[in-house]
């Protein structure tokens, strides 16, 4: 009986570490730290993760690996990254905080830019190459796996050939300004469905908007 009894309470212990890791989400916006890097394209993940701290209150605080913030969302614990590593190890940042908050992989969304995406459009994947992304790369080797979600907004191409750094690192050109607010509110619900719908819905609802 009382073998019984202790079983009973471990099943039971196991079960809530279970849901509260299914209640607990990582949300990493991608970028490099420094002034030189503030409002450029390639640090749209930044960016993202701003304007939903100012829509939700919270203030990032310096942390190992990178700036870190909370915040609840429908009863959905949210931990946010921007991680310090500079892009090409963002994946050292993902893991570390991964691990410590015991967060699921199916609960990690990772933001991104994307050349190949028109400015502003929005797409939700749950896996995928690295698209020649560094960061992104070092998360799939870092992680061993493409299977993570990853929300990808469009910076567009309009470079020359051989212009590509110098693009994602350029600023955003004055009609791209005037059309962020827009694109940012869009970029935050589809955050928040990710975490309240699921990464299937949010697909579904948002891909191609």
């Amino acid at each position: 009986m009382l073998t019984f009894i202790r079983k009973l309470f471990s099943d039971k212990k196991q079960l809530l570490t279970e849901t509260d890791t299914m209640k607990k989400f990582l949300i990493v916006g991608l970028g490099n730290i420094g002034a030189d890097y503030e409002n450029t394209r390639h640090n749209i993940g930044f960016k993202i993760l701003d304007f939903l701290a100012e829509q939700e209150g919270f203030t990032f605080e310096n942390a190992k690996l990178g700036a870190l913030a909370t915040f609840k969302h429908k009863g959905k614990s949210v931990v946010c990254l921007k991680p310090s590593t500079y892009m090409n190890l963002s994946g050292k940042a993902l893991k570390y905080w991964m691990n410590k908050e015991n967060i699921s992989l199916d609960n990690i969304l990772v933001i991104t830019d994307d050349l190949n995406l028109p400015f502003g459009a929005i797409r939700l994947k749950g896996k995928g190459s690295d698209g020649g992304h560094n960061g992104l790369k070092d998360i799939q080797n870092v992680l061993q796996t493409t299977k993570y979600n990853r929300f990808r907004f469009g910076v567009g191409s309009n470079f020359n050939k051989g212009n590509q750094v110098d693009y994602v690192l350029g600023k955003w050109d004055n009609d791209q300004e005037k059309a962020m607010p827009e694109r940012l509110k869009k970029s935050t619900d589809l955050i928040r469905s990710f975490i309240f719908a699921g990464a299937k819905n949010t697909m579904n609802e948002f891909n191609g908007k």
